[in-house]
């Protein structure tokens, strides 16, 4: 099965769109010429194609040769039965065709396999029962009343549960009486019997049916042979050996008593066979007497001439009659064979059909068993379908055998005859990728310390299929959280690059969410994933510290994790700012102390400052009103302890700046209003 992939594929190198057959394509035996097997589309632009029937096996005539019609931008195909069809799932019921499909320069073959199913509502009349001439049987005329004359053999008559009747008139002077056929299509003399009837054919038509309106007509045609001095008839299986002695003849001459007397075989039908002999009076099986081929289990008539020595030589003719009977000879058997299943396959699913064959006449008329095997397959007692019922594990188990037994039936006179044969089928299971990578742990949460311009690994992940060890390769994506594309994997290593050099100032710390998707690889298909977490704090060096208190868990891929942070700030300098904070710190006390003495200077020589010019403007008002001279006045100026040691009390105002002053005797200070 593995060689002949669905047609699908194959054509898909030389064709971009093909609706492919089957492997497999079921036919019941009740459908006959014309009937569509399978149709198809195939797009071919290179060229015109071509479908050829190469060859069918085993070989038949009832397949037609492909057809391919072009319909618009595409081509259809055809496979149809030919007007010879006669489809027989006892006798065939599994045929193999070699298609040929020519598109271009490229050439494909592919086989098709078609299965011949039972239809227990289909009724199967052959031979020359149905042909236009009839069968014909002839029968002695002192033939023993009631007797079996003749037995019809249909394929699977007796599993069909038939009525057979004569439907043509049996009513004197015509007949003697009524011919009778059973259910098992034995034909029985009449209850009279021939006695009399020399010589003349009756002609019956039969009917077989099945159902309200299923049904099939045939004729037997009955020759009474004459018998002049005595009967000789033979009924033989139709396994009597060669050589077998059927009679011993014996007569007399009344005129020339205990003369020499010439006996001759004459045969008459069917003519070329030599399946009789004559030997000294004793008439023997000369060949084979065969019934395994179509219409070959016959009845041989012949006559025995017998010569006296005297002038003129008298004669006598003797008819002789032998009749040959069915017998189940031989054991069917089947073919060993191999199937593939895939492991995910659903019940009812066709795996194959077993082949019994059988030699014996009808051809392969064989029903199937399964016998004790496993309960997870069953096979179809008629079309020998073997189909899954049960569910499949290729890592439970790889290999099944199943016994199937074969057994034929309606191939003997007696119907409970049955051989049986048996072979093994071996099923093989494809293993089928249907278990996902399961993580360890599912989720995980890190925080990382980085450094800028560096590429640092942060964890692996670790995956397999339990249920598979052997299973070693995966593949590995980040499908969510990854932005800024900061994150990438190397295999299974998770990596965080951090190549980008940032501000001068610190970077913030950042918390990424990622979802990493882990999907097994390999030739087995499909390819199963699961998804893993992995949360990361990224916290970089050269900013300020975030320390975060984590509550982790590690939770099943089939649960929501839930996450619990609790962060609390706090400031951590580098040294070197400790030192020129410390530096600056007292610089700036320095210079805040220099500056806060000088206005404390400067404020207090501010206070002080009115007093001269008061002094200043009093002498002046004591020399304006004296008119003193020069000369008193810059005495005055030089003696201002003596002047500051009046006491006058009155106001005086600047010249200058015009402002009133208002000296007051007791403490010796000056104010302006």
């Amino acid at each position: 099965m593995v060689l002949f992939r669905p047609l699908a594929l194959l054509l898909a190198l030389v064709v971009s769109e093909l609706h492919c057959l089957p492997w497999f394509v079921n036919i019941s035996e009740s459908q006959g010429p014309g009937t569509i097997l399978h149709s198809f589309t195939l797009n071919c632009t290179s060229a015109m194609p071509t479908l050829k029937l190469l060859h069918v096996q085993p070989p038949t005539t009832f397949f037609n040769p492909p057809s391919l019609a072009k319909l618009q931008e595409i081509y259809v195909g055809l496979l149809t039965l030919s007007s010879s069809a006669r489809l027989d799932a006892l006798e065939v019921n599994h045929y193999e065709l070699q298609l040929q499909l020519t598109c271009g320069n490229e050439v494909i073959k592919t086989l098709l396999f078609v299965n011949v199913q039972r239809d227990p509502d289909h009724v199967r009349c052959a031979g020359r029962f149905v042909s236009p001439a009839g069968e014909v049987i002839q029968v002695p005329e002192t033939v023993t009343p009631g007797d079996r004359l003749y037995t019809l053999i249909l394929p699977g008559l007796e599993l069909q549960g038939a009525q057979i009747n004569i439907t043509s008139a049996q009513d004197p002077p015509h007949f003697p009486g009524p011919f009778s056929i059973s259910r098992q299509g034995w034909l029985r003399a009449p209850p009279q019997g021939l006695k009399g009837q020399a010589q003349k054919i009756f002609q019956l038509q039969i009917l077989v049916t099945f159902g309200p309106s299923r049904s099939c007509r045939g004729m037997l045609i009955v020759k009474v042979l004459p018998v002049p001095s005595s009967q000789v008839s033979f009924p033989f299986p139709e396994t009597a050996p060669v050589g077998t002695p059927l009679s011993t003849f014996t007569c007399d001459a009344p005129d020339s008593p205990g003369a020499a007397l010439d006996y001759q075989l004459r045969l008459h039908s069917p003519r070329g066979r030599t399946s009789l002999c004559l030997s000294d009076r004793v008439l023997e099986v000369n060949a084979t007497l065969d019934c395994d081929a179509p219409g070959a289990c016959l009845q041989y008539t012949a006559s025995i001439l017998v010569l006296d020595g005297g002038q003129p030589p008298m004669t006598t003719e003797v008819p002789v009659l032998v009749m040959v009977t069915p017998a189940n000879e031989f054991s069917p058997t089947c073919v060993p064979r191999t199937f593939r299943v895939r492991e995910d396959a659903g019940p009812r699913t066709l795996l194959g059909s077993v082949v019994g064959m059988d030699t014996d006449y009808p051809h392969d008329s064989v029903e199937y068993y399964a016998s004790g095997g496993p309960a997870t397959f069953a096979v179809d007692r008629l079309s020998g379908e073997v189909r899954l019922l049960g569910p499949l594990d290729y890592e439970q188990q790889r290999l099944y055998r199943l016994p199937v037994l074969v057994t034929d039936h309606s191939q003997d006179q007696d119907p409970t005859h049955h051989r049986s044969g048996s072979c093994t089928i071996t099923i093989e299971v494809e293993d089928v990728n249907d278990h996902a990578p399961e993580c360890e742990p599912p989720f995980q949460e890190l925080t990382v310390h980085t450094f800028p311009g560096r590429s640092m690994e942060v964890t692996k992940v670790s995956c397999r299929v339990p249920q598979e060890p052997q299973r070693l390769a995966f593949s590995y994506s980040i499908v969510g959280g990854n932005s800024q594309s900061r994150f990438s994997l190397q295999g299974a290593v998770l990596v965080h690059n951090d190549l980008m050099l940032g501000p001068p100032w610190p970077e913030q710390p950042r918390t990424y969410e990622l979802l990493i998707r882990v999907a097994d690889a390999g030739p087995s298909i499909p390819h199963l994933s699961t998804t893993t977490t992995i949360i990361v704090h990224l916290v970089p060096r050269r900013a300020s510290t975030v320390a975060t208190s984590t509550h982790r868990a590690t939770v099943t891929s089939m649960m929501t994790p839930l996450l619990v942070t609790d962060t609390e700030a706090f400031w951590q300098p580098e040294p070197w700012f400790v030192v020129v904070l410390t530096v600056t710190s007292a610089l700036l006390l320095l210079a805040l102390g220099w500056l806060l003495s000088r206005l404390l200077r400067g404020l207090a020589q501010g206070l002080q400052a009115p007093s001269k010019p008061a002094q200043a403007l009093l002498l002046n008002s004591i020399q304006g009103t004296e008119g003193s001279t020069e000369a008193p006045r810059m005495e005055t100026l030089q003696a201002p302890s003596s002047i500051m040691s009046l006491h006058f009390d009155g106001r005086a105002q600047d010249s200058y700046t015009g402002r009133d002053y208002l000296f007051n005797t007791h403490t010796g200070a000056w104010r302006w209003l």
